[in-house]
């Protein structure tokens, strides 16, 4: 069995932002040589995702409206955690969004769904955050 990992790193302009990284993925992908396995990608930071949804600029916006609404920004004072930082909301947004995905390679290709495209979630963005790939298989 192959086994394959790398780092992809990230910096948003904005606090919140969702990116597309499929293309990279697949880069990865064939970057392995892994035809049959399975590839894990995975947020390395506690306020920041990785998520498989369709990759629309409706549901993107309904995304933010739907988390602002469970996780608000502000006021920072109405969270706990909120002292040196003002990320509260950002893991809490994490914790709702996930982690990782994890997706079946078949033929040398990520065997998706209709419509599926694997996002980066950045919920305390404007500095540089990484996301693992993992491959295994033959």
């Amino acid at each position: 069995m192959k086994s394959y990992r790398k780092e992809l790193w990230f910096t948003t302009e904005t606090r919140r932002e969702l990116i597309n990284i499929t293309p990279k993925i697949e880069e990865c992908l064939r970057e392995s040589g892994i035809k049959e396995g399975l590839l894990l990608c995975n947020a390395m930071h506690i306020t920041s995702s990785v998520f498989i949804n369709d990759d629309e600029a409706g549901l993107h916006r309904d995304f933010e409206r739907f988390l602002e609404k469970l996780a608000p920004e502000k006021p920072y004072s109405q969270y706990d955690h909120n002292g040196y930082e003002d990320n509260a909301d950002a893991h809490l947004k994490r914790t709702i969004m996930g982690r990782e995905v994890v997706v079946a390679i078949t033929d040398g290709k990520l065997d998706f769904g209709p419509w599926e495209q694997i996002f980066y979630g950045e919920f305390d963005g404007k500095r540089s955050k990484r996301v693992l790939v993992k491959i295994i298989g033959e």
